[in-house]
């Protein structure tokens, strides 16, 4: 959201990219398509990927958090991280926008 005056407007980005693919899992170790990185924690979005430091926000999803994204009409889902990746992996291959956080130890 940008400020102008005491208007704020809201700016509103159609992504058209694609969500990369998790390559690989295995503990402590995360590798995503079109990413040179291995990550032990990462955020995957359609057209990108990045580290994620889960002291950033804990590993727990608060309820407030899932109640705003339902509210959006964003289909939400918190898995053990093997069937994460399976799930958001079987919905890529769909070609369906998806993100994710994921935590390669737990």
């Amino acid at each position: 959201m940008e400020c102008h005056g005491n208007r704020p407007v809201t700016i509103s980005v159609k992504f058209l990219m694609s969500s990369p693919e998790i390559a690989s899992l295995s503990w402590g170790q995360m590798k995503v398509q079109g990413s040179t990185k291995t990550y032990k924690d990462c955020k995957v979005w359609p057209g990108g990927s990045r580290a994620w430091d889960w002291r950033e926000t804990g590993t727990e999803v608060p309820p407030s958090t899932l109640e705003y994204l339902e509210k959006q009409g964003i289909d939400v889902r918190v898995l053990q991280t093997e069937q994460a990746v399976k799930e958001y992996n079987a919905l890529v291959a769909q070609g369906v926008r998806v993100g994710g956080v994921f935590h390669s130890t737990c």
